[in-house]
C-alpha cells in the first residue's frame, strides 16, 4: 500500500486504492555537486492536475498494445475514467526521465522515495507526486516516464517531465542536461508517430480527444534562469517583459500540443516561491521574500490565465482548465494546522539554514514526522501536500481550479476538429 494512506489530511475526500507501482526498486548512482544556494535546482510548487472522462467497460486482454488501446478510445478497466494521461513539466512532475541523463538534477537516490512503494525512482518527493495522485483518482496505474515507456508500460499514457526544465530552452543549463518543454513535445510527437503507423491519423485523433494532458511549467524559468546571477536575463528583460516572453512562448507550445491532437488540458500555475526553504535560507533572519511573488509569480499567473481564457474562446473543441497552485499553497502556508501540518519554515531533508541551502543529499537522514511538513526539501513539497493539491484540483470549486475541476473536465465529450 502507499505510505500516503496514513497521511493526516483534512476530511476532504476518501483515499483511493493504491495502483501497483510500475517501477521496480532501483538505485541508480548519481554524482551530486554541492552548489551555492542560488545555484541549486528549483522545483516548482504547483501541482497539477488531471481529469476524468467516461467510465469505460472494456477489459484489457493479453497482447494489448498502445495502438489497440488508442484505437478503442476508451479505458481498459471499469475503474479507469479516461484512456490515458500525458504529463509535461519539471521536477514537480518528473518520475525518472533525468535518471540516465548527465545531469545534476536527479532524485534517484535515498532518501527520495522513502515513502514510495518503489523506493527511489527519480521523483523529487518522499512519496507521491501530484500526477501520481491524479492518476490514482482516475483509476489509472502510475504513468511511466518516457525513458521507461515501452510496450504495455505505456498503455495508459507517458510522463515526459524533466527536472530543471523550463518554457525556455536555456532555462536550467546550470544542471547540464535536462529536457526543455519544446523537446518534451517532440518526444510526445515521436510517441504519436509510432502509434499512427498502426492506427492512422483519424484513429489517433479520435482517441487523443478523450485523453488528459497535464502541463506544469514556468517555475524554473524564474528560479533557474531569471533569478540566477550567472544569467543575463534580467539585463535583457524587466519583469513585465520577461513574463510576456514566457506566456507568448507557452501559448505557442500549448498550440503545438493542440495541433498534435490534445484537447483536454490541465495547466498548473506557478506556486508561491516567497517562502520556500531555499528563499528563506538566503537571508540570516530566515524570512520570506515577498517581492518574488509580487513582482514575478503573480503577474505571470495572471497573464497565463488570460491566455488560457483566450484559447478557450478561440478553440471551442478544446478545454483548458487552470489549476491555481499559488492560491492552494498560499492557503496551506497561512493555515497549516487546519490541514494537519506543523512545520512550514524548513525542509524535511536538506542542509544549511532552514534545510534549504543545499538540497537533500544521498543517504541523508530526513525528518521522522514527514506528514507534518509542508516542504520535503529546499524546493519541493512533501507527498502529503502533493496529494492534497491533487484532490483539491480534482474535486474543487472554481476558486482553486477554473473553469471546472479535473473530474468535470474528464467527463466532457470533446470531438477532434
Amino acid at each position: 500500500m502507499k505510505s500516503e494512506d496514513n497521511i493526516h489530511l483534512p476530511p476532504l475526500f476518501p483515499l483511493n486504492t493504491l495502483c501497483a507501482s510500475l517501477f521496480s526498486k532501483s538505485f541508480l548512482s548519481t554524482s551530486v555537486t554541492i552548489m551555492p544556494t542560488n545555484m541549486h535546482f528549483l522545483l516548482p510548487f504547483l501541482i497539477f492536475f488531471l481529469s476524468v472522462s467516461q467510465l469505460c467497460k472494456s477489459q484489457l486482454v493479453p497482447g494489448t498494445n498502445m495502438s489497440s488501446l488508442l484505437a478503442t478510445g476508451v479505458s481498459t478497466n471499469e475503474r479507469e475514467m479516461v484512456p490515458a494521461m500525458f504529463a509535461f513539466g519539471d521536477s514537480l512532475i518528473d518520475d525518472g526521465n533525468n535518471n540516465d541523463l548527465p545531469s545534476f538534477a536527479k532524485a534517484n537516490y535515498y532518501p527520495y522515495g522513502i515513502d514510495f512503494s518503489g523506493g527511489p525512482t527519480g521523483r523529487f518527493s518522499n512519496g507521491y507526486t501530484i500526477v501520481d495522485e491524479i492518476a490514482d483518482l482516475l483509476g489509472l496505474p502510475l504513468i511511466p516516464p518516457n525513458s521507461q515507456a515501452s510496450g504495455e508500460a505505456a498503455l495508459h499514457g507517458v510522463n515526459y517531465a524533466s527536472a530543471a526544465a523550463g518554457i525556455l530552452d536555456v532555462t536550467g543549463q546550470n544542471f547540464v542536461s535536462r529536457i526543455p518543454f519544446d523537446k518534451q513535445i517532440q518526444n510526445f510527437e515521436n510517441t504519436l508517430d509510432q502509434v499512427t503507423d498502426n492506427l492512422g491519423a483519424d484513429g489517433v485523433a479520435d482517441a487523443l480527444a478523450q485523453c488528459l494532458f497535464f502541463v506544469g511549467m514556468g517555475s524554473n524559468d524564474y528560479l533557474n534562469n531569471y533569478l540566477m546571477p550567472n544569467y543575463n536575463t534580467r539585463s535583457q528583460y524587466n519583469p513585465q517583459q520577461f513574463s510576456d516572453l514566457l506566456v507568448q512562448q507557452y501559448k505557442r507550445q500549448l498550440m503545438s500540443l493542440y495541433n498534435l491532437g490534445a484537447r483536454k488540458f490541465i495547466i498548473a500555475g506557478i506556486g508561491s516561491m516567497s517562502c520556500i526553504p531555499n528563499m528563506r535560507a538566503q537571508n540570516f533572519q530566515s524570512q520570506c521574500s515577498p517581492t518574488v511573488d509580487r513582482d514575478l509569480i503573480i503577474p505571470f499567473n495572471y497573464k497565463l490565465k488570460i491566455m488560457l481564457n483566450t484559447l478557450n474562446r478561440n478553440l471551442p473543441k478544446a478545454k483548458f482548465i487552470y489549476m491555481d497552485i499559488y492560491k492552494m499553497i498560499s492557503d496551506i502556508l497561512a493555515k497549516p494546522r487546519s490541514y494537519g501540518f506543523q512545520v512550514i519554515d524548513r525542509g524535511c531533508c536538506g542542509i544549511g539554514r532552514n534545510r534549504g541551502q543545499i538540497t537533500c543529499l544521498p543517504f541523508q537522514t530526513p525528518c521522522v514526522n514527514r506528514n507534518e511538513y509542508v516542504f520535503w526539501d529546499a524546493f519541493h513539497p512533501t507527498a502529503a501536500v502533493n496529494i492534497l493539491l491533487a484532490r483539491k484540483a480534482f474535486y474543487g470549486n472554481t476558486d482553486v481550479v477554473f473553469p471546472m475541476n479535473i473530474y468535470q473536465l474528464a467527463q466532457l465529450n470533446l470531438e477532434p476538429s
